[in-house]
């Protein structure tokens, strides 16, 4: 993000013949911070992406500021190591994803201009998304091993019943889910492996709420 600003007391500040303040720093994550332009740009590009109104309440700013920080912890490590970025290709077929859902060019861009973001606001996000994906995909996912008493126990659990009441007169078999249930339990896994991995790289680093801006 370009800022032509000077950081000042938890304020970024432009001189434009007197001080002016633009944005305030609401989240100080290590040596990065995120701003509450920060702050409100993903708010509304989560309302966007959701179809849902914008929430700016200080409950959704507060959960928002928090997986914003998990964010900038990710791109640290992605900093640190090279990770293979998603191409301009990917990011576009996504994008295409995302305009086809409004009908119409000109529905999408009034969506844009009413959630007041820009195409390149959209395509950051978008990009992160496809970037945080393959980053938990190469990192935690390679490792996970699920065991056949494993994916016998979630069969019985959570998909017999539900395989039985879908097909009344046939017997469920786990044989017919068990890629299904694979794939759901190495997510899961993963998915812990990735908590506690953020856990542990919060422990690492100083984060501090700035709760006046975060009302």
């Amino acid at each position: 993000m370009h800022r032509a600003a000077v950081v000042l007391i938890g304020c970024q500040l432009l001189t434009l013949g007197r001080a002016e303040i633009l944005d305030r720093i609401a989240v100080s994550v290590g040596n990065k911070v995120i701003t509450e332009r920060d702050l409100s740009r993903e708010i509304r590009l989560t309302a966007l992406l959701n179809g849902t109104q914008p929430d700016f309440s200080p409950a959704n700013k507060r959960e928002t500021a928090e997986r914003m920080v998990d964010q900038l912890l990710v791109r640290s490590e992605l900093e640190a190591s090279r990770y293979r970025l998603p191409s301009t290709a990917e990011t576009d077929k996504e994008l295409r994803q995302i305009r086809n859902r409004f009908g119409s060019d000109a529905a999408y861009r009034s969506a844009l201009a009413k959630y007041g973001v820009s195409e390149d606001d959209l395509k950051k996000r978008l990009m992160w998304q496809l970037t945080l994906v393959r980053f938990i995909d190469v990192r935690f996912r390679p490792g996970i091993q699920i065991s056949d008493e494993d994916i016998r126990k979630y069969f019985n659990e959570h998909v017999r019943t539900l395989a039985a009441e879908a097909h009344p007169n046939s017997v469920p078999s786990v044989d017919g889910y068990r890629d299904s249930i694979e794939q759901t339990l190495v997510s899961q896994a993963a998915n812990q492996q990735v908590e506690q991995w953020l856990k542990e790289a919060r422990r690492r680093t100083r984060i501090q709420y700035h709760d006046e801006v975060l009302q």
